[in-house]
């Protein structure tokens, strides 16, 4: 590689870019850790899409019209630091990028949102990024159908690396976009054919410009370091109505001794090598030092979008009062003031007609009161629609020719749901929320836990939640799953007993502003447990008295979602014998945790024997329930699962392995002696 001819070709984009790289080496040698080469050699790619075609106001980086810039390979993250240090916003000092991967900086191993301005997803897990950004494009193109151009016209861009295009979630991202034509997506692929073991040809021959164009994507290839080249192909991608990949052939740790190899893949930190490749790029000035010229002309960069920003926030003023404030509503996840009395109306409804319903279909029931008076909730499943109840006849279907449609047919493509679902909350103005089986959170789970990580309200509603999904059989009943989710930190996890628990859980989760929601829902009929009225919504309690005892209290039976009917029937085996019975529904064990200890106690007192109820694991949290304040260990039982699940009718299964009100009865009888 010429070094030389680089410089001298394009001496003033040459200087900026060296900027990002001589930052990433001062940063990266400082914490003695990180990853030097993508940075290096994707420098040419960045200056020139931030320089001329990134719409953005480093003075206010959360406009919403800005195009969004998504870093997927994230451990390229000095990449990100250096721009948003060049053009200036006001978070990322010089300060942060010399504590680089040191406790308490803005600037972790890995760009995490919420840590600094300009940041707009965490990414780091491969091919996050860009499942994401389909996600942020969607969002885009819903919104823009919704408000119009004029208020929503922007470009998602994405950096993706070898390791972004060889996780499977990739296939999944750019199958979806292709579907979709989502022409505002463009993806930049550093194809610099090194991974951490050695050429990319060590494990994966695939040629990806035949399977982007083969999923319907405009395809480019070009050389990543001619700015010449950089520009014209993003020209390109923006006219080209579809999904864009542009093939950016780049040098790995660009100048340096490691150049083209896996060692330029990681950190370099050696003195002599940095030495070296900043005198190959021409570089004089001290470590952390950006001469003024250069900094000032990023700073250009940065300030440029400032009238682009000055002339959408006049368009806003200019559309009707109503619409202004239904748009600052839905990006500050406000939810609508009818909310609460739809809510409390539906309960009141159910209580009084008290069906039998699957809880997967009380969950249709709340949307079917909840999507027309929220405009922001964008529905969807993964090729289970019929069967997860996600589908309102107010939605209208999202495709090419109804950008405002906000249910979304994702195909079987569980992980890339997630992941794009937490693009749409990330990219704002939407509520997500999408379905699928709850065995296969296995296939969803990186992006549920990413949604937790980054402290963003996604729904996850995943029915069919136990071996009452019955005849499939063991492969497709959970039995570990609910406890994964609750395992997971920042995560609600509600298993609502009726419809009643069912609005209220939904409630929760579509006012919620920092944590995802898993709904656990059922495939069989339940019975409405919840049947005397009440306007406060007890299931954000956590847990509550559902049945109190009569005479004196000697078993406390504690259950969720399908096992509430079950702890009742068995309340009244017992009662029927003069044991007095208390039965708790715990809808939601995070927010049970949340309560005051004086509550959980009136809860949970001491001294009656407990029995936990759920067609899971017992690993799910269940512990603290059954041996906390003063719980004993001989006097507390499980009635729940072992093992896996079989394939046999739900009743059968639910007999088979002991879970009824009998069991439970005699349960208590035992701890009772």
């Amino acid at each position: 590689m010429d070094i030389s001819a680089l410089r001298s070709a394009n001496p003033d984009h040459w200087n900026k870019a060296a900027a990002i790289r001589t930052l990433t080496l001062d940063a990266i040698r400082a914490a003695n850790s990180g990853h030097s080469g993508m940075p290096m050699g994707m420098a040419d790619v960045a200056t020139v899409l931030f320089e001329k075609h990134l719409k953005f106001d480093a003075a206010a980086p959360n406009w919403p019209d800005r195009d969004r810039f998504i870093l997927s390979a994230g451990h390229g993250s000095m990449l990100l630091y250096s721009l948003l240090h060049l053009t200036g916003y006001k978070d990322m000092t010089l300060e942060e990028i010399k504590n680089f991967r040191q406790w308490g900086a803005k600037t972790a191993g890995h760009p995490e949102y919420g840590h600094a301005e300009g940041i707009e997803t965490t990414t780091g897990p491969l091919g996050q990024g860009i499942a994401n950004a389909v996600g942020f494009a969607m969002a885009e193109e819903i919104l823009r159908g919704q408000y119009g151009k004029k208020i929503v016209d922007h470009h998602t861009y994405v950096i993706a690396g070898d390791g972004c295009l060889m996780e499977g979630i990739s296939q999944e991202a750019l199958g979806l976009a292709g579907r979709h034509e989502l022409s505002k997506l463009i993806v930049f692929w550093d194809n610099n054919n090194i991974t951490i073991d050695g050429t990319v040809d060590l494990s994966c021959r695939i040629d990806q410009v035949q399977r982007f164009k083969s999923a319907n994507w405009h395809v480019q290839e070009i050389d990543g370091h001619d700015p010449a080249a950089i520009d014209a192909a993003i020209v390109a991608a923006k006219k080209a109505g579809k999904p864009s990949m542009i093939a950016c052939k780049t040098h790995i740790a660009l100048g340096s001794a490691a150049q083209d190899t896996s060692k330029g893949h990681g950190a370099l930190t050696d003195d002599t090598v940095i030495a070296n490749t900043k005198e190959a790029y021409g570089w004089t000035a001290a470590p952390f030092d950006i001469p003024a010229d250069i900094k000032s002309a990023w700073e250009a960069i940065g300030a440029r979008g400032a009238a682009d920003r000055a002339e959408w926030e006049a368009r806003l003023a200019s559309i009707s009062e109503r619409k202004q404030a239904e748009f600052k509503r839905i990006f500050d996840l406000d939810a609508p003031k009818r909310l609460a009395p739809t809510i409390r109306a539906l309960k009141k409804q159910m209580s009084e007609e008290q069906p039998k319903l699957a809880t997967r279909a009380s969950s249709e029931k709340v949307l079917e009161v909840v999507n027309p008076i929220m405009s922001e909730t964008v529905g969807g499943s993964a090729d289970l629609t019929g069967s997860n109840n996600t589908k309102t006849g107010d939605m209208g279907v999202f495709d090419t020719d109804n950008r405002k449609g906000r249910y979304v047919y994702w195909g079987i493509r569980e992980h890339g749901m997630a992941a794009a679902m937490n693009g749409m909350a990330l990219h704002g103005g939407l509520r997500p929320y999408g379905g699928t089986f709850m065995a296969f959170t296995d296939y969803a789970r990186p992006a549920m836990r990413l949604a937790a990580l980054m402290q963003i309200p996604s729904v996850f509603v995943m029915t069919h939640d136990s071996i009452g999904l019955g005849e499939d059989g063991p492969t497709h009943q959970p039995v570990e799953h609910v406890a994964i989710s609750r395992a997971t930190p920042n995560t609600y996890v509600f298993r609502p007993a009726d419809t009643v628990e069912m609005a209220e859980s939904w409630e929760i989760a579509l006012t919620a502003k920092k944590t995802p929601s898993v709904l656990s829902l059922t495939r069989q009929g339940v019975p409405t447990v919840r049947t005397k009225h009440t306007t406060k919504n007890l299931s954000a309690q956590g847990g509550y008295v559902l049945a109190d005892s009569e005479g004196k209290r000697q078993a406390i039976l504690i259950a969720t979602g399908s096992e509430v009917s079950i702890a009742m029937a068995a309340r009244d085996l017992l009662q029927a014998e003069g044991i007095g019975t208390r039965v708790v529904s715990m809808p939601c064990m995070e927010l049970f945790d949340a309560q005051d200890e004086a509550y959980r106690k009136r809860v949970l007192p001491a001294g009656p024997v407990r029995v936990g109820i759920e067609a899971g694991v017992r690993d799910g949290g269940w512990h603290k329930y059954l041996l906390g304040n003063r719980g004993r260990e001989q006097k507390q039982a499980f009635v729940g699962m072992e093992g896996f699940g079989a394939s046999a009718p739900a009743n059968v299964l639910y007999e088979k392995f002991g879970i009824t009100a009998e069991a439970v009865a005699e349960k208590v009888k035992a701890l009772l002696g």
